[in-house]
């Protein structure tokens, strides 16, 4: 199979080719680009590889393409990068690698155009397009890669446990690769997996959170997570989330399979939301209810106090997992916190209170916490489904009407700590916090207005109150 129409149409491909034919350099182009334009799928990042100096052929293409086009050096790795307009160029010398049972990291050597082939993840990764005069777009698949694309299969070049055993990643980028791609891993290949899950421990927890946020952003993530659940890869490094799994049943009682549950959620978010973090907070909203189960003869298995211990878990398990301990924490740790709170408003008779409440509490996070909400609707019985929608529906739009009226979305009390020890001359205390915080709660409560006016009168009645005077 010749791609030299489709290599014609974008010109970097001809520059390189003649770089590497001036350097005297057997020049392909490899992996994912080959892959995904076999697919028809579009990928700016093309990865070139000759049989030599990967970096004396970057400089060669970097001389071509001009002086304002730079090349970045990783002698380290042996490799170079190139950024041109849209697209991002690496190149590196075909090589072998031999690796060591307690690492990851290979033993680099150079080699021959089917030792670079071989050493890939997978077959479908394992195909080269030449770039060499004399053959310019013949494709070369040894491990007949088109066939796996053919037929949605993942599988590796060599035997599977040799693979994952010298790279433990690969694992991941099989499940990751399956999800993104919607195909299945070849049995062998899985079994393997389940075989080598335990190896994932001598891999990085950076590298292991970048391929399952992959997994996360797929259109139907809950396809991932089973096969990382079925393949026991999951155990290794989110204990929690395999706790959810199972159901225990007394009495003729039963709670649902929280894991699943979770992954429906996480399904239902998906449709809607394209945020990582949302997904991340669909994935942790149940997380504590194994901790908080607890049989009643009465009423069943409850999960009293579920969102509040496992708004107390999100840091935790985003510090082991090296996900941001910034601004996104907290957001995923807020929804985790209030996912029940807007259930509570569903009747007819909620105060307008308790409206402002959540408001104010969920701040520029109520359109995310209302769409995890609707979300976590994941009953079989279509009427009930209903039921719950139209009672969000109601929700949603009490809170507009109360928010057009009183504005306490991410409201800051009208006066401020400054304001109150200027005006009766009090340094930073207690008095100071209290008089805040009431004018606050009053606000809330609906007693006052959400302005200045009505604000300072009450901060004058609390200070008589306290027994304070203007200064």
């Amino acid at each position: 199979m010749n791609f030299k129409e489709k290599l014609d149409q974008n010109s970097i491909f001809k520059i390189v080719g003649e770089a590497g034919q001036r350097l005297g350099l057997p020049t392909y182009v490899v992996g994912g680009y080959v892959r995904d334009l076999l697919l028809e799928r579009e990928n700016k990042d093309i990865d070139f590889t000759c049989v030599g100096s990967g970096i004396a052929l970057a400089k060669e293409v970097s001389k071509a393409l001009g002086k304002d086009v730079p090349v970045s050096i990783f002698k380290n790795f042996g490799t170079a990068m190139i950024n041109w307009g849209d697209y991002e160029l690496e190149f590196v010398g075909a090589r072998k690698e031999s690796y060591r049972s307690e690492s990851r990291k290979p033993i680099v050597e150079d080699g021959t155009l089917m030792e670079d082939l071989e050493r890939r993840d997978f077959t479908i990764n394992a195909m080269a397009i030449s770039l060499n005069q004399e053959d310019f777009g013949e494709l070369l698949d040894p491990f007949n890669g088109q066939k796996d694309l053919k037929r949605k299969n993942i599988q590796t070049p060599l035997e599977p446990n040799v693979t994952f055993s010298d790279d433990p990643l690969r694992m991941m980028r099989a499940v990751r690769f399956a999800a993104q791609l919607n195909f299945d891993i070849e049995a062998d290949t899985f079994f393997a997996i389940q075989d080598n899950a335990a190896r994932l421990k001598i891999v990085s927890a950076e590298r292991i959170i970048t391929e399952l946020n992959k997994i996360i952003e797929t259109p139907t993530p809950s396809y991932g997570f089973k096969l990382l659940f079925a393949g026991k890869l999951i155990h290794e490094f989110f204990p929690e989330m395999v706790e959810l799994q199972g159901v225990d049943t007394v009495d003729d009682k039963s709670h649902k399979d929280n894991f699943y549950h979770t992954l429906q959620v996480l399904d239902n978010v998906a449709k809607v939301s394209d945020d990582l973090w949302l997904r991340w907070a669909a994935i942790l909203h149940d997380i504590a209810k194994p901790a908080t189960k607890r049989f009643n003869p009465k009423v069943g298995w409850t999960f009293h106090g579920h969102e509040d211990k496992g708004a107390r878990m999100v840091p935790g398990i985003f510090k082991r997992l090296k996900l941001p301990m910034d601004d996104r924490m907290k957001f995923v740790q807020k929804l985790v916190r209030l996912h029940l709170r807007p259930i509570a408003l569903v009747k007819d008779e909620v105060t307008d209170s308790a409206l402002r409440r959540l408001l104010f509490d969920a701040g520029d996070a109520i359109d995310e916490l209302m769409m995890l909400c609707r979300a976590d609707i994941t009953s079989k019985n279509d009427k009930k489904v209903k039921r719950y929608l139209e009672n969000f529906d109601k929700v949603e739009r009490k809170l507009q009407e109360v928010e057009e009226k009183d504005q306490v979305r991410n409201f800051q009390p009208p006066i401020s700590g400054e304001e109150i020890m200027s005006t009766f001359d009090l340094k930073p205390s207690k008095i100071v916090g209290d008089i805040k915080e009431e004018i606050k709660e009053a606000i809330l409560e609906g007693k006052i207005k959400n302005n200045p006016e009505e604000a300072r009168g009450l901060m004058h009645d609390i200070a008589k109150r306290m027994g304070i005077s203007d200064k």
